[in-house]
């Protein structure tokens, strides 16, 4: 099965190497973003590539951004590549796996929703009775249904660095109040919308992260991907139980390999075997198959 490690886009500039993504300029209106089949964990690009999940998380984005439109429009425009690709062989290898966006200033924010308490907020809650400074009420347990979803943002922060969780204050201050507001308000209706439909096709989504951007007009636009399994918690509805983190449609299958290594989860990252990769492939396509078909 082919796959996409690194790009090669000899005919446009490259802007920006991200863990999955590869940005590439257009013009002054558009990018070009290949999300490639590369996964990180712990914040480390691993060396294997996860055969089509470049392919599953650009239909995701592609399918939720023309789902929501009417909550919040987004940076997808109706270009198609050969628009901007005229040389067949440059793109073939990027089919299915690139688009063309609008050029936005991106705000400084990952818009971080949590509608279950799991993961670092489980283990923030456990501490403290709170996520992220956020009070709880007292006695939940792990997986529980939060009584509101809570917007918990953190800080944009470079590759292999980790991300910083910050209050809503530090968001105000960094992009201002009103557009901080915006922010919040729109990843929640975001976020409430994505979870009943996804629900409806026996897909929990526990937490999910959104990226913004302004346009000329400083309107606010969602931008990146959009509610894929790299940047949400999918959780099958039918083995979700109280008490423990259930199963996901990510890649929980190599986080859980990683931990019986080894490693100190700093670069370079461990080779994975066959069967991991395979399994995680299979889990992106099956959260695809759910939501899409």
């Amino acid at each position: 099965m082919s796959t996409l490690y690194d790009s090669s886009v000899r005919s446009l500039p490259l802007l920006h190497k991200g863990k999955v993504r590869d940005i590439y300029g257009i013009d002054d209106k558009h990018l070009l973003i290949v999300t490639t089949d590369r996964l990180s964990a712990f914040d480390v690009v691993l060396p294997d590539p996860i055969p089509n999940k470049g392919k599953v998380l650009t239909a995701l984005s592609l399918f939720w951004g023309n789902f929501t439109r009417d909550i919040l429009p987004n940076h997808f425009t109706n270009l198609a590549l050969s628009d901007v690709l005229t040389n067949a062989d440059e793109r073939a290898p990027l089919e299915g796996q690139a688009m063309i966006v609008r050029k936005l200033k991106a705000l400084p924010v990952e818009a971080i929703v949590r509608g279950y308490l799991v993961g670092s907020g489980w283990k923030d809650y456990q501490k403290t009775g709170a996520v992220c400074g956020i009070g709880l009420p007292a006695g939940l347990q792990q997986a529980a249904q939060l009584p509101d979803p809570i917007f918990t943002p953190s800080t944009k922060v470079a590759v292999g660095e980790h991300d910083e969780n910050v209050d809503f204050a530090h968001i105000s201050n960094l992009i201002g109040e009103e557009m901080a507001n915006k922010v919040r308000n729109a990843a929640l209706q975001l976020y409430l919308r994505a979870r009943e439909y996804a629900a409806s096709r026996g897909i929990m989504i526990a937490d999910t992260k959104f990226e913004f951007g302004m346009d000329d007009d400083g309107n606010l636009v969602l931008i990146d991907e959009v509610l894929t399994p790299d940047s949400s918690r999918f959780w099958p509805a039918d083995q979700y139980q109280l008490g423990i983190s259930p199963p996901s449609f990510d890649k929980q299958f190599v986080r859980d390999y990683l931990e019986t290594l080894d490693w100190n989860k700093k670069a370079p990252a461990p080779h994975l075997p066959p069967e991991i990769l395979n399994k995680t492939a299979d889990k992106y396509h099956e959260a695809q198959t759910r939501l899409m078909s």
